[in-house]
């Protein structure tokens, strides 16, 4: 029986419903033959059944493809996508955020099994565009959109920026009270801010845990 499988060649190819599945059944395992059909199950979109009928010699190297992905050093930002017809953005004022919004996506952030719910915090729908601005909806609830199945490299992407943002906020921070000699800094408040508060990114995080998993 002839196979036709169609392997994702960038994080554009893959939702975050199917990494989701993925880190449900590998997270903190080692790769062995059973995580190799489970990833070309989820990945390539076949049964098990049918992943049974691909030659042994070819599994190792389509599992190696596929985990390539998850492997990239750089991972760019996307304020805009299209998504189920929508022209959907990223907040485009963070300092505008409210405290609902921040509480939610301090939640979700946390819980890769979650991050759909964070993402509908972070992109919804655009209201109105001129050029390179926009406005989006105004925040009601994690469960208005079901981002399920955005893509990865939107997800990746956005994870980098806030990451990369809380860094350099943790940093000016620091800066900051470093220079305000009246005001004496407890090591415990230096710690604190070094291993980051608030926002909790779980960064370390589930997707090096999966690659860990996959090598």
């Amino acid at each position: 029986m002839k196979l036709t499988l169609n392997i994702p060649e960038s994080l554009s190819e893959v939702t975050l419903n199917q990494y989701q599945q993925w880190l449900k059944v590998a997270e903190d395992k080692e790769m062995n033959n059973f995580l190799q059909q489970k990833m070309i199950e989820i990945f390539c979109g076949v049964t098990l059944k049918q992943v049974m009928l691909i030659k042994a010699k070819d599994i190792e190297s389509i599992v190696v493809q596929i985990s390539k992905l998850f492997n990239q050093k750089e991972n760019k930002f996307i304020d805009r996508f299209k998504y189920q017809e929508k022209d959907f953005a990223f907040i485009p004022k963070l300092d505008d955020m409210t405290f609902g919004e921040y509480v939610d996506l301090d939640n979700y952030l946390a819980d890769w099994q979650l991050m759909h719910k964070a993402m509908a915090v972070l992109y919804r729908p655009i209201t109105f565009k001129k050029k390179n601005k926009y406005l989006i909806e105004d925040y009601e609830t994690a469960d208005k959109y079901n981002m399920k199945q955005m893509t990865l490299d939107v997800v990746f992407g956005s994870m980098v920026f806030f990451w990369n943002l809380r860094n350099e906020l943790q940093n000016h921070i620091l800066s900051y009270l470093a220079n305000q000699t009246e005001v004496p800094i407890s090591q415990e408040l230096r710690d604190s801010l070094k291993n980051g508060a608030g926002i909790n990114l779980s960064m370390g995080w589930q997707m090096e845990t999966s690659s860990t998993s996959m090598k």
